[in-house]
């Protein structure tokens, strides 16, 4: 029995599909997992690792 290649590019559009879905779905899963202390910590590193917005940059 051969499949037409339209139902191959459906399948494989289906599987590509639930792929997305589960690399998103790990991503929350590890956006979710940090606590507040954490959340506060790496916010507080950025804004000081972060040029200042009317430094020498023009300079």
């Amino acid at each position: 029995m051969r499949m037409r290649w339209w139902k191959m590019l459906g399948l494989a559009g289906i599987m590509g599909v639930a792929a997305t879905g589960v690399v998103i779905a790990r991503a929350e899963r590890r956006r979710r997992a940090y606590t507040p202390e954490e959340i506060r910590a790496r916010l507080k590193e950025r804004v000081e690792g972060a040029p200042s917005p009317g430094g020498a940059a023009g300079a």
